[in-house]
């Protein structure tokens, strides 16, 4: 519940900052009822709150590097919307188990960034061996729009592009040559997305005007988001989120 909350909110910030989203073919994102493995480049700090908006009501565990989780209500936030810790230069067995566990046992979906960085093109194997240790598919997406706060502020446009689920149940062994496979696919279907998105309607952005009500409403949503950190910071004391996975 706090996660579809919590997603709502951010997406309400967004829309108040930006208001000129675009989704593309949210028809291809796999039923509700399988679970699967949403891989996207990642381009944006916000990038990952629009790919799970889009896909909702499906929820999501993500990665995310240690680092994070220093801070205790951020960490609070982002454990109860399914964030689990990796060490980046020791990930360790648990950072193929867990994910397996979950998308094998629950009824969560993975959301995973193959590059590894926001600003790598080179695809990790993690997801390959996710997937077929999983049984699960690959739903690859693209976020096209501005990168930093400043364009995001402006009104830039954002789009959002689905693809075709990647089936790797062909692929025998997940040795290098299987996650080498597995990489051209991903990589494939983020060209094809990245192509699909540039023939939309690039630079057009929102009309100035709607600021009026915008404004009003933003500020609203910043009481709401200090509340929210009021009740999560007290939370914490008492809600374990790792105890209730």
């Amino acid at each position: 519940m706090f996660y579809a909350y919590l997603r709502s909110l951010v997406m309400a910030l967004l829309w108040v900052a930006n208001g000129n989203t675009h989704y593309h073919h949210q028809d291809r994102i796999l039923p509700v009822e399988e679970n699967y493995i949403l891989v996207a480049p990642h381009r944006t700090f916000w990038d990952p709150v629009y790919m799970a908006f889009a896909a909702r009501p499906k929820q999501f565990i993500f990665m995310a590097k240690k680092e994070l989780f220093q801070n205790r209500l951020f960490a609070w936030w982002i454990k109860m919307c399914g964030a689990f810790p990796i060490d980046r230069e020791k990930p360790g067995a648990d950072a193929i188990r867990y994910p397996v566990n979950m998308l094998k046992k629950a009824d969560k979906s993975l959301v995973l960034f193959p590059s590894g960085s926001r600003h790598s093109n080179e695809l990790k194997g993690g997801v390959a061996v996710i997937s077929k240790m999983a049984k699960v598919k690959i739903m690859p997406a693209t976020y096209a729009g501005p990168r930093t706060l400043k364009g995001l502020l402006k009104g830039e446009r954002v789009d959002m592009n689905f693809g075709q689920a990647i089936d790797v149940s062909d692929i025998k062994r997940m040795n290098d040559e299987g996650i080498q496979e597995v990489s051209r696919r991903i990589q494939a279907a983020f060209t094809r997305l990245d192509q699909e998105t540039s023939a939309y309607q690039p630079g057009k952005r929102l009309n100035i005007l709607t600021y009026l009500y915008r404004i009003p409403l933003g500020l609203l949503l910043l009481v709401v988001v200090l509340l929210t950190m009021i009740f999560s910071y007290l939370a914490s004391f008492v809600w374990d989120p790792d105890k209730h996975h």
